[in-house]
């Protein structure tokens, strides 16, 4: 594919939408039955992180593309690529959401931006999200997308050793069951989750892809753990795809109050990174 039209995009900068939920008992439930092990006891009643599963897109069946995504073109510009990822994202906690209270997502189209990666073009779009519980601003979320040509991965270069053992906080064996459940806490039907051939086939991984937002849930999580407080701010962005079948290791490497966490697998390989700070 040629050069990327960006005045064909250009209308949805500034695009709005607002979506509505209530956080529910029910919710934090699931949430703790799929990652219980791995989040921060200090939080609450609200566990960090829940805020990815709330005020979703709830788009029906017959409004998805072949992927599993919503159609394009609807508040997402219609980005003519057709994989799409997160690329990371910096979140600002300001508040705590509060049980029982209706959580408001406000979200606007901020940027995109065209570039040129090793493996043909590539589309960042920026989404801005505002998290308010009642009416209470509680996070502020930029987000970034990126869309791209459906080639090889690229895996980047396996480290040559597993890693300090001196940052190793925990480790993890995701299996297809939690990708399943938490695509179901995330309504997420992008079928690089769940349906192995789609995902070897059509999208040329080597396994069922582990979520980018489960990954920075773990991050997330790891980083309050380490300060004792849920983080100020909380920066990610993902490397590389890890795909099944894996070892996923926790890592942090901090001062106290502010420091880096990141994932990998078995081999040393970084798939997501995140910086983090008590303010």
């Amino acid at each position: 594919m040629g050069e990327i039209d960006l005045d064909a995009l250009a209308p949805w900068l500034g695009r709005t939408e607002t979506k509505e939920d209530v956080l529910t008992h029910g919710l934090i439930d699931k949430f703790r039955a799929t990652l219980g092990p791995h989040l921060w006891d200090g939080a609450g009643d609200v566990p960090l992180g829940i805020h990815w599963c709330l005020a979703l897109d709830t788009v029906p069946a017959t409004a998805l593309s072949e992927d599993g995504h919503a159609a394009r073109g609807g508040f997402l510009p219609p980005v003519p690529l057709p994989a799409r990822m997160w690329a990371g994202g910096d979140v600002t906690h300001i508040a705590p959401l509060k049980i029982g209270e209706t959580i408001t997502r406000r979200s606007s189209i901020r940027n995109i931006v065209a570039k040129q990666g090793r493996s043909g073009p590539l589309v960042f779009v920026t989404v801005e999200h505002e998290y308010l519980s009642g009416n209470r601003l509680c996070i502020r979320e930029q987000q970034t997308i990126v869309y791209r040509e459906i080639s090889t991965p690229r895996t980047g270069e396996s480290a040559a050793d597993a890693g300090d053992p001196n940052t190793l906080r925990s480790t993890l064996t995701p299996d297809p069951v939690l990708l399943f459940r938490y695509s179901a806490l995330t309504f997420n039907a992008h079928r690089i989750h769940y349906d192995y051939v789609y995902a070897t086939e059509t999208e040329a991984y080597s396994g069922l892809v582990v979520h980018g937002p489960l990954q920075a849930t773990l991050l997330l999580n790891l980083a309050a753990g380490a300060l004792k407080t849920s983080p100020h701010r909380f920066s990610f962005r993902g490397l590389a795809p890890l795909t099944l079948p894996c070892e996923l290791q926790l890592h942090n490497e901090g001062t106290g109050t502010s420091g880096t966490v990141w994932c990998q697998d078995q081999k040393g390989l970084r798939s997501f990174s995140a910086e983090y700070a008590a303010v």
